[in-house]
């Protein structure tokens, strides 16, 4: 369409990671510390976000090397998408940028059936797959104690936040984590805020609120794969 119309693709899965500068002002990375300042642990043990284009990873990954924190960046992939699958060859030392899976991420803004150039591997401590199912679960938690909606990535996220608590709890180590609210829960009032949708789709909805609130509690989250410095 660019070309027939004389217009720019923009092309975000390529550009992502370097459209703002990590190292100034103005980006997430920053943010995040400016808000986490009169916080008692101010330095986060963990940042947890999702791989959509995988800038967000990036900027985060590259900042905190940047400023020498001592923060880690866990990225936590939804059931269907191949960002995981890179992210362990790339650690194993066989990566391939042509990786691909077949299908599409159920969780909304997340997930990728093929590796995008922005998703810098070497930018993430660790990673965790997260089923559809927990996140949804998370989803729904989150939602109940926030009182408001949000969305499937946030619920995959917080599955990984829950994955880094666990970390630190078998540690012996006290600090913060963050996270990301990534988007409303609103626009999703169809699909992952109605029960009809999840019985069409097979989805356990009392086992995977069982599992969510036996982690918060402290028990382990069954379910999810991980690999990296956890």
């Amino acid at each position: 369409m660019a070309r027939e119309t004389g217009g720019h693709f923009m092309d975000q899965f390529t550009y992502a990671e370097r459209a703002t500068d990590w190292r100034a002002n103005n980006n997430i990375a920053e943010s995040i510390f400016k808000q986490m300042a009169e916080e008692p642990h101010p330095v986060p043990a963990w940042i947890v976000c999702g791989p959509g284009t995988g800038g967000t990873s990036a900027t985060l990954g590259r900042y905190v090397r940047y400023r020498r924190h001592d923060t880690r960046v866990l990225c936590a992939d939804p059931q269907t998408s191949v960002f995981y699958d890179y992210y362990v060859a790339s650690r194993e030392g066989r990566a391939d940028p042509a990786l691909s899976i077949p299908g599409g991420s159920r969780i909304e803004g997340i997930g990728r059936p093929r590796v995008e150039r922005s998703f810098i591997a070497s930018c993430v401590d660790a990673m965790v797959k997260v089923p559809d199912a927990l996140s949804l679960a998370a989803m729904r938690h989150v939602s109940e104690v926030l009182d408001r909606r949000v969305g499937g990535s946030t619920g995959t996220n917080f599955a990984g936040v829950l994955r880094a608590a666990q970390a630190m709890r078998e540690a012996g180590q006290a600090g913060s984590i963050v996270s990301i609210l990534c988007d409303s829960g609103d626009r999703y009032a169809h699909s992952y805020y109605n029960p009809d949708w999840y019985a069409r789709h097979g989805i356990d909805v009392a086992g995977a609120d069982r599992a969510i609130a036996e982690a918060v509690a402290g028990a382990p989250l069954a379910g999810l794969t991980d690999c990296g410095e956890l």
